[in-house]
């Protein structure tokens, strides 16, 4: 299904939408003032092709949404619950995933703004002896360059029996981390980009030690209230998704087994790293008003967008992701994957134009591959290039 919304109101039709696909002019600027050309309209056929796909690949539904300066885009494909087939909806909830990383850094970015953090100093100068070096600072866990090996490579080598087997289970942080630690470190502090959950475990650490509350509270005060999102939760160690939600599906590593419903499960091997629900309104809106400056002063939002680079693609920032398109525009947000669910999270530099894309799968690299294909769609305007994309393990939940 396609739709679109311009402002409060009406929903368009086929013709409609097409016409919608014409380029807005750019704006009158003066003779001194640069004038950037307006992102095409999105390519809302583009998009449904790409979900159909994720869905012939395996995907029980994947939806989209795209908020764009007042005007909605929802795209939705296959089914929210393969028991009762109700129609996936862009209104469901989900779980996010690694998205959840860009909460925990606004949070921590928040706390360097009130002079309570310093980028730039060790971990161990506010939680005593957690690690065993002392040069890796609160940047480098931020960045994914701490070395810290990532506990969920063993967790998950199997992906349903390594589920099953933490499904219902509460760990602390300090349980993760020592995991964790029991694997020699993958390089020296600040030498690399070597993706980790454990540096985001660290970092929700620090979120308790410096406001002496929950992450929960964290997140709720300085991000989940202030911008009013109301399908955005953080239930740990609760494993139910409040309200109305799709439910996610764990594709087993033995090609034609039965998918695994994973929707029930305490979220705790992430925590902080991947622990948090939402739906695609509500992530729209976090990342549009986090580029927009709305979260935290534009010094703490350029040291965010301090980017490392990942591959041809793709860089990180301080628990952000740009991803560069082929038509020339990069986009900042972030990739999810935890068990039943695959997630993108992007807006454009300027917070003007957000997408949100979900399938309710995941350990299922062909689904993942694809979906990366509705950036393509949304801010480009135009179908997903042919060439294979370079995308995240999927049995691993590197995302």
């Amino acid at each position: 299904m396609v739709s679109a919304t311009v402002g409060r109101g009406a929903v368009l039709g086929a013709v409609a939408l097409s016409l919608l696909a014409v380029p807005a002019r750019a704006a009158t600027a003066g003779p001194d003032t640069p004038v950037r050309a307006a992102l095409p309209a999105p390519d809302t056929a583009g998009l449904a092709a790409v979900l159909r796909s994720a869905v012939a690949q395996g995907a029980p539904g994947a939806l989209a949404r795209i908020d764009d300066r007042g005007r909605t885009y929802r795209v939705t494909q296959g089914v929210a619950d393969r028991a009762t087939r109700r129609a996936i909806s862009t209104d469901d909830r989900f779980r996010i995933g690694s998205v959840t990383k860009t909460f925990s850094a606004v949070v921590l970015l928040q706390l360097v703004d009130e002079h309570r953090l310093s980028l730039d100093a060790p971990v161990n100068r506010y939680l005593p002896n957690l690690l065993p070096d002392d040069r890796i600072t609160v940047r480098h866990v931020l960045s994914h360059r701490s070395g810290l090996y990532d506990y969920t490579d063993d967790m998950f080598a199997s992906s349903v029996s390594g589920f099953e087997a933490v499904r219902k289970k509460v760990f602390t942080y300090r349980q993760l981390v020592a995991l964790s630690l029991k694997k020699p470190r993958t390089n020296a502090p600040g030498a690399a980009y070597a993706y980790s959950n454990t540096n985001f475990v660290v970092a929700g650490l620090l979120i308790e030690k410096l406001t002496g509350r929950s992450v929960r509270t964290a997140y709720q005060d300085r991000v989940i209230g202030p911008l009013k999102l109301k399908d955005t939760f953080y239930v740990h160690p609760d494993t139910a998704i409040p309200g109305r939600y799709a439910r996610g599906y764990l594709t087993p590593d033995t090609a034609g087994a039965p998918l695994v419903d994973a929707t029930a499960q305490t979220v705790s091997w992430a925590q902080s790293a991947g622990a948090i629900i939402s739906s695609a309104r509500d992530l729209d809106v976090f990342y549009s008003a986090l580029l927009k400056g709305k979260l935290m002063s534009a010094a703490r939002l350029a040291e965010m967008e301090r980017f490392t680079k990942v591959n041809s693609t793709t860089a990180y920032g301080l628990g952000l992701r740009r991803r560069d398109l082929s038509c020339g525009v990069s986009v900042y947000g972030h990739t999810g994957a935890v068990q039943g669910y695959y997630t993108y999270a992007f807006s454009t530099k300027d917070g003007g134009r957000s997408l949100t894309a979900v399938a309710n799968t995941s350990n299922n690299g062909k689904v993942l591959e694809t979906l990366a294909g509705a950036l393509e769609s949304a801010f480009c305007g135009k179908p997903a290039p042919r060439h294979r994309a370079t995308v995240p393990s999927a049995r691993t939940l590197r995302s």
